[in-house]
């Protein structure tokens, strides 16, 4: 009888341990939403542990509350690991060069952050956890959706979890993803396939995608178009100007409804699917004035190249005087000593005295206006028409942030971007009025992110998403005894730096502006070909069978959320 009694109590006093979620039961709902709509790099088994430890029964009550303060920070942490943002690694990175930015700019970015769509939706949905808690054990049906998320990271979602025509954007979903169709393809439509670029073979596990990443350098690391040792005695000079553009993307170009401004009709060719490699400005410009060698990993652009690598250093060494040109001062982020220190670009910085200042950028630093910018270079390489020369042209009118003097709001992108494409399209004319020799080669650095996309706002280029890497390259013979007729000829392999070198290559020789007839064919026929792949610091983005993955700081690879 008293054996009876004692045990009684002690049973029910230990089914009343397992106190449930509580408010918890709402943070996790608010990830599966997220995660239903693909704003979620959702790592499920960390979330079940994290779980795990919150259900785990504490008889003393002081230490039950005790263990809720304790997980606020490790929720906080899990939680941000599990969205797209950057992680420590990136905030620590570029802490420096998000201190040089200006007050009205930084709260700028901080107002793109808020959605009031999926405010408003948290706000519901909070409202619905608090009437149906009253009546329903809510714990019950947040760890059975975990559990089940975790059954299919294991075996693969055998009832879809998404909405219709939705890819997950999680690691439960690693065997899926969607089609981007800015993304190059080959012209079969399905996986890349060319003899640049390695087999694609295998589903689209992580220890694929790391194995086909690995034999993607190390193909690129045999390539290269060199240029040759001299040029012949009848090689007719002319002059080479690189104009590189930051924040122009295709993407931008339809956002802002210029794909038919008068700028397109001049080019003679027009690169289709051209993969910038990278979101930010430093590892852009390195990446273009090493263009003469195959795509190297990131890490490997802040280590010396071989001397076969620098364009503009090869073409020196063929008589080409070097010319480096900036509509800005070079200082943020250090992009002018990059530019010298790994890019090999050695010619002093072209005189900005008196420039007249066109936008204030996003650090209170000048951008000159570019038609004043161009103009001195006319005057300056007008000079003499007897030598060829080499431009590398640096140009920041549409970064995210640039203001006109006087208002601290930033500038509306599409009135920038159409004031530079007129510009540009006025320095063509112009030229071609003269009827100098000239290649002009436009390569954007990078995409602006206009519209953002589930991983990133706005204006955010952490990752090097498929919209923002995939830029419109142009390339224009002014001068010639037999121009381009017709249309512009399209190039749509995938293509990147690679390309642009071997076509400045099969032209040093100058022939082609004397030339009674010019081989367009021969001259664009088998450009060499690279896989879209785009990389910063501590993101990886790549198209394997015609699908974009991402990977960040070295984890698992996922589909990129479309």
């Amino acid at each position: 009888m008293t054996n009876q009694t004692s045990s009684a109590p002690a049973s029910a006093s230990g089914w009343q341990y397992w106190r449930g979620l509580s408010g918890w039961n709402y943070y996790f709902l608010l990830k599966f939403g997220l995660l239903w709509t693909g704003y979620l790099n959702f790592h499920a088994l960390d979330n079940l542990v994290f779980m795990a430890f919150l259900l785990f029964p504490i008889p003393n009550r002081n230490l039950h509350r005790l263990r809720h303060w304790l997980a606020l920070p490790v929720g906080f942490a899990l939680f941000w690991r599990d969205t797209w943002l950057p992680g420590p690694q990136s905030l620590v990175s570029q802490g420096s060069q998000i201190a040089g930015f200006s007050s009205d700019y930084i709260f700028d970015l901080i107002t793109r952050f808020i959605n009031w769509q999926m405010v408003g939706a948290a706000f519901v949905l909070l409202v619905a956890w608090l009437f149906l808690s009253q009546w329903l054990r809510v714990t019950v049906f947040v760890v059975a959706i975990m559990l089940w998320l975790n059954v299919l990271t294991l075996t693969g979602p055998v009832i879809s979890l998404w909405p219709a025509g939705q890819n997950a954007a999680a690691t439960v979903t690693a065997t899926g993803g969607g089609a981007d169709n800015t993304v190059a393809r080959a012209s079969t439509g399905g996986a890349l396939v060319s003899g640049d670029i390695p087999a694609q073979d295998g589903p689209p596990t992580t220890a694929n995608l790391n194995a086909w990443l690995s034999s993607f350098y190390a193909s690129e690391a045999k390539r290269q178009t060199p240029l040759p040792a001299s040029l012949p005695a009848d090689a007719q000079p002319f002059e080479l100007l690189v104009i590189n553009i930051c924040s122009l993307a295709w993407s931008d170009v339809e956002a802002t409804g210029l794909m038919n401004h008068p700028l397109w009709s001049h080019f003679d060719i027009v690169f289709k699917n051209f993969n910038a490699g990278t979101s930010y400005s430093g590892p852009a410009a390195i990446r273009l004035l090493r263009a003469s060698c195959g795509q190297p990993s990131h890490k490997n652009l802040y280590q010396p190249a071989g001397e076969a690598c620098y364009l503009f250093d090869n073409l020196e060494k063929l008589g080409f005087t070097q010319h480096l040109m900036m509509d800005h001062n070079g200082l943020f982020g250090d992009f002018l000593k990059e530019v010298r220190d790994f890019g090999g670009m050695k010619a002093p910085l072209m005189n900005q005295a008196d420039l007249p200042v066109n936008l204030l950028s996003f650090d209170g630093s000048p951008v000159y206006n570019d038609t004043a910018v161009l103009n001195r270079w006319l005057e300056q390489e007008g000079r003499d028409n007897t030598k060829s020369s080499a431009t590398f042209f640096n140009m920041l009118p549409l970064h995210d942030g640039n203001h006109f003097p006087g208002n601290s709001k930033p500038a509306d992108y599409k009135l920038r971007a159409q004031k530079l494409f007129d510009e540009l399209d006025a320095f063509l004319t112009q030229i071609e009025k003269e009827n100098r020799r000239v290649m002009v080669v436009i390569v954007p650095e990078h995409g602006a992110a206009l519209q953002g996309d589930r991983m990133q706002v706005s204006g955010l280029r952490d990752i090097p998403s498929p919209a923002i890497t995939h830029v419109p390259v142009g390339v224009k013979f002014v001068g010639m005894k037999a121009p381009h007729q017709g249309s512009a000829i399209e190039i749509d392999q995938p293509s990147s730096f690679l390309a642009i070198s071997e076509l400045v290559a099969r032209s040093v020789d100058g022939k082609n502006f004397v030339a009674d007839r010019v081989d367009w064919d021969a001259l664009t026929k088998n450009l060499p070909q690279t896989a879209p792949v785009s990389e910063n610091a501590n993101a990886v983005v790549i198209q394997y069978q015609g699908k974009p993955y991402v990977r960040l700081s070295g984890g698992d690879w996922v589909p990129y959320p479309q």
